[in-house]
C-alpha cells in the first residue's frame, strides 16, 4: 500500500516542524508519517548522510509520495538535491513540493516533458544553492557589522518575516510578477521590488534584527 510521507529539515532559523506539517496539510496533503532531521545543514551534509535522512531512503518505495516544503528542505547544495530528487523518481517515488505544488514524477514517458522537468530541477536545485550562499553572505556581513561597531544602527525594521521573504523569493524565481506576489504575501509591491532588486540585503536585514 502506498504511503504519503512528510520531509522536514528543521534548522534554528527555519520553520518548526509543526509549522511544516501544518503547510502540508493545508495544502491538501494527507500525511501518513513525519521523518524529520533537526539542527542538520543542508549545505554540509547530504540527505542520505542525516540520521533520519538515511531512514527516508530506506522507508520509500514505488508508489510512495515525498512531500517536501520546498526543496530546499533535501538540501542547498546544487548536485545533491539535482541527484536526490533523480533518485527519487528512479525509484518510482513521486515528489511533491507544498510551496508552488510542483510535481516530479519519474512515470514521465514523453521526452519534452521530461525534458522541461529536468531542467526544472536542476534550476530549482541552483536556486536553493544561490539563497544559501547569499544567506551565508549577509550572516559574514552581520558578523563584521557587530566587530565593527555594536551599536550600529540597524536601520528600518523589516515589514516582511522569514517565511514571508523565502516565499517572495521562491516565487520569484518562478517568475511570478511584483504585483501577484504583493497580493499573495500581504507585502506592497514596492517592497516586493526591493526584495527583487537585492536579495542579499534584504537577507541582511533580516539578519540584523534577528529575524
Amino acid at each position: 500500500m502506498s504511503q504519503t510521507i512528510l520531509y522536514a529539515r528543521v534548522s534554528t532559523i527555519d520553520q518548526t516542524l509543526d509549522h511544516q506539517r501544518t503547510q502540508a496539510e493545508g495544502a491538501g496533503f494527507v500525511i501518513d508519517e513525519v521523518i524529520a532531521d533537526h539542527g542538520v545543514s543542508g549545505v554540509s551534509t547530504k540527505l542520505a548522510d542525516r540520521p533520519e535522512g538515511k531512514r527516508l531512503f530506506d522507508k520509500l518505495r514505488h508508489g510512495d509520495t515525498l512531500v517536501i516544503r520546498w526543496v530546499d528542505r533535501l538540501g542547498r547544495n546544487y548536485e545533491d538535491v539535482k541527484d536526490t530528487i533523480r533518485h527519487f523518481m528512479r525509484q518510482g517515488v513521486i515528489v511533491k513540493t507544498v510551496i508552488n505544488g510542483m510535481i516530479f514524477d519519474g512515470a514521465t514517458a514523453d521526452p519534452m516533458q521530461r525534458a522541461v522537468r529536468d531542467a526544472l530541477i536542476a534550476f530549482m536545485a541552483a536556486t536553493a544553492q544561490a539563497q544559501a550562499e547569499a544567506t551565508k553572505a549577509a550572516q559574514r556581513a552581520g558578523i563584521e557589522d557587530k566587530r565593527g561597531d555594536p551599536t550600529r544602527y540597524r536601520g528600518k525594521k523589516p515589514s516582511y518575516d522569514r517565511e514571508t521573504f523565502q516565499r517572495v523569493t521562491n516565487m520569484l524565481t518562478q517568475g511570478t510578477g511584483a504585483s501577484a506576489i504583493a497580493t499573495a504575501t500581504g507585502l506592497t509591491r514596492q517592497t516586493v521590488l526591493r526584495i527583487r532588486a537585492d536579495q542579499a540585503g534584504a537577507e541582511a536585514a533580516l539578519q540584523k534584527w534577528g529575524m
